[in-house]
């Protein structure tokens, strides 16, 4: 795989049994660019190890008054000097392309978990652990899967030279051969330890990460209950707590590298000093000398790599092992479904909790729980995280639709909807049956306010389709964001619009406005709204209750706030005290109530 060709067709199905079987099946799918970063690996250490054999030719020449020898010497060092620096280029290149390669297919695999999962992802893992796994953790994987076919090659390189010099020089080169595996594992004892301080500066700064991401989030409800210098300390005490664990690893580090420096010393002077003897001894030349000499002083180098092949995979194992826990994460329901691709039509009924919207007609959802409208919002939309009887789309449980089918027949949107970067053309650019406009889709959302509010932030569009959107549309308030949301989801134009709560962040006249605009475009369309909000409700063609999981009445707005205590809790925010008043009052007063409320109606619709 080249990163031209990125993103994959398809990223393939993860081991997601434990870190280490997610980081095997990663190095395996990418075996060709492995064996590729090897075989330049190889070129480029084996040549620059052959440089000292080139040294000591040279320097023997020379005592021998050779020039034939010290010339053929110059061009094998000419020769290695070239090897070096293609194998060089080359290496970095294939080992820069499996690192991005690699990292690639874990975000891949994350965004489609999810994209499968939607909302039920959030509500088993913290958003910002989510993001801690697509960001951090992702490099660090990226990082070990493309050392190992450097190490892989510093390591044959190492046995090679150690062959090369028991045959070159058996006297010296023995003292080699046993040395180097002393100082490429001496640091072994210590790796556990490291490897459990890093884990433990991996789950502060997962914490830290976390809180900083949920603080973001809620930042205008913070300052609205002034609440920022609560979570700011909580910050200062976690990255605090980081930096500390932080020290704690680097030190452990520190340590690693001051063997990995120490021994390899020893080994050279233990090398130098029995060399000069044989020297003297006259059972060596000087030549043999340098060059087991050089040797070991080249051989350095690709011992660095046993450091960070180390490093690498005590960072990356936890990092592996978090992003394993969220792959493994799946629905009740088969994703690929037991039935063809195609999109049913007819009544939304759900056995569960008796909810029935009738096919071309606005049903309204009145729930006094809004988690328990949410899970049921879901459901609404097929294929929930939790198993349970399968909601029903003309008599076809959606469950049993391939995924995409049942989002193509049921479009769900939540009471938190996401806007991405970009233009606002581009924003509205999702897969529709092409009926709605976006001028339609707008003006029934009522977005002129929002239309006006992007060209001025953007002064280089004369379209408002041109202007840019913030990150998350943080320049905009929660109500414009909520109602372009509403107008992204009206063009979509599906069989049946799921809406949880599309107009809790907008004032009363915009709402009204809104509720005839979406009951006028979705005119023998499915719709199902989940809200308590009377102007809303009042535009429904029926209305339903649902409390403790099921529907306990259905009828229109009006005759529900006359006849059924309960939704007119909910709907005029009783409190209990006045609640208890109204059901002991007299019938009369509960007319008078009815009156009273469709006088605020009318009020608030002309407003």
């Amino acid at each position: 795989m080249r990163i031209q060709d990125l993103p994959y067709p398809d990223p393939g199905v993860p081991d997601t049994r434990s870190g280490p079987h997610f980081l095997w099946w990663l190095w395996r799918n990418q075996l060709g660019g492995q064996l590729k970063a090897l075989a330049w690996g190889l070129l480029h250490f084996v040549a620059v190890s052959a440089l000292p054999f080139c040294v000591g030719l040279a320097v023997q020449a020379v005592v021998e008054r050779s020039g034939t020898r010290l010339a053929l010497t110059g061009g094998l060092m000419a020769l290695c000097g070239t090897a070096i620096a293609v194998g060089d280029t080359f290496l970095h290149r294939a080992a820069v392309t499996n690192w991005i390669t690699a990292a690639a297919r874990v975000q891949q695999l994350l965004a489609r978990k999810a994209a499968r999962l939607g909302s039920a992802l959030t509500r088993r893992v913290a958003a910002g652990e989510v993001v801690a796994v697509s960001t951090g953790d992702v490099e660090k994987i990226g990082w070990f899967v493309e050392a190992v076919s450097r190490f892989t090659a510093a390591a044959l390189t190492v046995v090679v030279v150690c062959v090369g010099l028991v045959v070159y020089q058996p006297a010296l080169g023995w003292l080699v051969a046993v040395g180097l595996p002393v100082v490429g594992l001496a640091v072994l004892p210590l790796l556990p330890r490291a490897t459990r301080r890093a884990d433990v500066q991996r789950e502060k700064a997962g914490r830290a990460t976390e809180l900083a991401s949920d603080t973001v989030a809620g930042l205008r409800v913070l300052r609205g209950i002034g609440g920022e210098e609560l979570f700011l300390d909580r910050y200062r005490r976690a990255s605090q707590e980081v930096r500390h664990a932080a020290v704690r690893s680097a030190r452990m580090w520190s340590l690693i590298s001051a063997i990995q420096v120490l021994l390899p010393g020893l080994l050279l002077i233990a090398v130098v000093w029995h060399g000069t003897q044989l020297a003297r001894q006259g059972r060596i030349t000087v030549g043999e000398l340098v060059t087991v000499y050089s040797a070991v002083m080249v051989l350095n180098y690709p011992l660095r790599h046993f450091e960070e092949i180390a490093m690498a995979y005590s960072f990356s194992r936890p990092s592996a092992k978090r992003a394993a826990g969220v792959l493994a994460l799946g629905r009740s329901t088969d994703a690929g479904g037991a039935r063809g691709a195609e999109v049913p039509h007819g009544d939304l009924y759900d056995p569960a909790t008796g909810l029935l919207a009738p096919a071309g007609l606005l049903t309204a959802v009145v729930c006094g729980d809004p988690d328990a409208a949410g899970l049921l919002a879901e459901r609404l939309g097929g294929h929930p995280a939790e198993a349970g009887d399968p909601v029903l789309l003309g008599g076809v449980p959606l469950d049993e639709l391939p995924l995409d089918s049942a989002r193509t027949a049921v479009l769900v949107q939540d009471k938190d909807p996401v806007l991405l970067s970009g233009t606002l053309r581009e924003l509205l650019d999702v897969p529709a049956s092409g009926a709605v406009r976006a001028e339609d889709a707008l003006a029934a959302a009522r977005c002129g306010d929002v239309l006006d509010a992007l060209v001025q932030g953007s002064l280089d569009a004369a379209d408002p389709l041109d202007a840019r959107i913030t990150e998350r549309g943080r320049s905009l308030s929660g109500g414009q964001r909520q109602r372009l949301a509403l107008a992204r989801s009206l063009i979509t134009d599906p069989e049946v619009l799921v809406l949880d709560e599309p107009t809790s962040a907008v004032d009363s006249h915009t709402e009204a406005w809104i509720a005839q605009g979406l009951r006028r475009l979705r005119s023998g369309r499915t719709t199902v709204v989940f809200t308590s909000s009377p102007l809303l409700l009042d535009h429904a063609d029926r209305v339903a209750l649902v409390h403790d999981g099921e529907v306990l009445a259905v009828g229109a707005h009006r005759e529900l706030i006359d006849a059924e205590p309960r939704y007119r809790a909910v709907v005029t925010r009783e409190t209990d005290d006045e609640r208890a008043a109204a059901d002991t009052a007299l019938p009369g007063q509960g007319a008078a109530l009815l009156g009273a409320f469709d006088t605020l109606e009318e009020i608030e619709e002309s407003a």
